[in-house]
């Protein structure tokens, strides 16, 4: 009796207790990165790995947010820190240049990228069955890993810039793209969604973008306040759409 009740309790401990999120060093070169990783409360082993791409400022709190709601979903998740230690932004001037510096540069993001993956298979991640997601700045990056085609099963952007140089040379494009956008977002114009559409095609990508009515950029965050004249701005009705659309997304793309 007395072992069936330890049995039971332990059970229930298991179940509903969080598995907790934690910080991984790991390197590019000299410049120490510093990211957080997170296991599902059940058996990490070879289990769908979801990667994480932070908005502009860096590794914040709804990153880490997200990857805990993820592992509760039993995935295995890292955050990359795409800045290195001692260039995280203070503030928004320092974000918009630190974030225009990697769009340019978008071989150094790729490889930014790359190292946060192999990271997230240290973690136990089955490398083949991996995603990866992103939020603003991060949502433009999950593109720059579709593009590279290196080997994820998917991609999902949230609220993600689009625009690229046009003159860069459009290449086949082979993980499956899910692109979640504010209806609303003064931030991507019209043009660079048609570009980035166009790229899609001349890609052959197997790609969907849906749009959130009444929303601007930033619709995920919630420190964004709900100003939409702002620009930016939380949108719960997006925000948890956008949420179950990109489970569904996982669902069908991973095993």
């Amino acid at each position: 009796m007395k072992v069936t009740i330890i049995l039971v309790l332990t059970l229930f401990t298991m179940q509903f207790t969080q598995a907790q999120l934690n910080p991984v060093s790991y390197s590019d070169g000299n410049q120490k990165l510093n990211g957080f990783g997170i296991q599902p409360k059940v058996s990490s082993t070879n289990k769908p790995g979801i990667l994480i791409l932070p908005a502009w400022k860096g590794i914040d709190s709804h990153s880490k947010d997200v990857a805990q709601q993820l592992s509760d979903l039993n995935y295995t998740a890292f955050i990359a820190d795409i800045y290195g230690e001692g260039n995280y932004p203070t503030n928004t001037q320092e974000a918009g240049k630190q974030a225009g510096y990697y769009k340019t540069n978008f071989l150094e993001y790729q490889k930014r990228i790359s190292l946060a993956l192999a990271q997230l298979i240290k973690l136990g991640a089955n490398p083949d069955n991996i995603v990866v997601i992103g939020y603003c700045f991060g949502g433009t990056g999950v593109l720059e890993a579709a593009r590279s085609n290196m080997n994820f099963k998917g991609v999902v952007s949230f609220h993600g810039g689009l625009e690229k140089d046009v003159t860069r040379f459009i290449t086949p494009i082979n993980t499956k793209v899910l692109v979640l956008h504010g209806a609303d977002d003064p931030y991507v114009s019209q043009q660079s969604i048609i570009d980035f559409q166009n790229e899609m095609r001349n890609a052959k990508a197997d790609w969907q973008m849906i749009y959130y009515a009444n929303a601007v950029h930033a619709f995920t965050e919630i420190g964004a306040g709900t100003d939409n004249s702002k620009g930016a701005a939380y949108n719960e009705k997006a925000d948890k759409r956008s949420w179950e659309h990109m489970k569904l997304f996982l669902n069908a793309v991973l095993n």
